[in-house]
């Protein structure tokens, strides 16, 4: 209750708490709102969590794995684009057959060519890498499938206000500053080269899906990928990338 009132209160409106897989693992929905307003609300929640639980005698920890036997915690991001004048979900498409818009595809396009360029931005520490591991509900390779929770890529199509992509590469441990930046950035990469999404959507199991490439399997081999990449530089500047991956 007390995670609730007092965290709407500090304006981050909580609409759903629950029990995860794993003792002590607790899913929190924080409501959508512009891509800023939800980076300022995801910070403050990390940190009014951590001061409401000491309250009750809790330690409340944002580590992406606590425990090799358990899953480890996400910070999944869910994301649509909008057209503020008319008002329309981009990612819509009624006439589509999975009901996904070009715009929506070349989304999850740039998604799957940056990811690995960008890595560290979703998975910045050495404790991140030990959550994507295959069958504990966190990514392990390069793929994307319609409603798929073990891909990296989950397209929820479902209807033109709550078409989106959730991001599940992303850890409890991020900034989400930085996450979000990279979300936006790498999918409209894809927009803005008109990308078209020739993978096909992962139906089945995702850890078993190679033919498109996996995530690097840990912190060095992904920064060291991101130090050299053109694609990086391009997203955010030779003067961010090197100053990121040297710290």
């Amino acid at each position: 209750t007390d995670l609730f009132e007092l965290l709407r209160r500090f304006d981050i409106p909580v609409e759903g708490l629950h029990t995860e897989t794993g003792p002590g693992v607790y899913e929190a929905a924080i409501r959508y709102s512009g891509i800023l307003e939800a980076a300022d609300r995801a910070v403050l929640f990390k940190t009014a969590v951590k001061e409401i639980a000491y309250k009750h005698n809790v330690m409340a920890s944002f580590m992406a794995k606590v425990d090799e036997n358990l899953p480890g915690c996400g910070g999944h991001i869910h994301q649509s684009l909008w057209d503020t004048t008319t008002k329309k979900n981009l990612f819509y498409d009624e006439a589509d057959s999975l009901k996904m818009s070009p715009v929506m595809k070349s989304y999850i396009a740039g998604q799957l060519l940056c990811l690995p360029h960008i890595l560290p931005m979703f998975a910045p520490t050495v404790n991140s890498y030990k959550r994507l591991v295959e069958g504990a509900w966190a990514p392990t390779t390069l793929t994307w499938g319609i409603d798929n929770r073990t891909v990296a890529l989950r397209a929820l199509p479902a209807g033109s206000k709550s078409s989106r992509l959730e991001t599940r590469v992303i850890g409890s441990d991020v900034n989400p500053y930085l996450a979000m930046a990279a979300s936006l950035a790498s999918g409209w990469y894809g927009v803005k080269h008109k990308l078209e999404l020739f993978q096909p959507p992962t139906t089945g199991n995702g850890y078993r899906e190679y033919a498109y490439g996996s995530l690097s399997r840990h912190l060095h081999e992904a920064t060291t990928l991101m130090k050299t990449s053109e694609i990086a530089k391009e997203l955010f500047g030779a003067e961010f990338v090197d100053h990121f991956t040297n710290t």
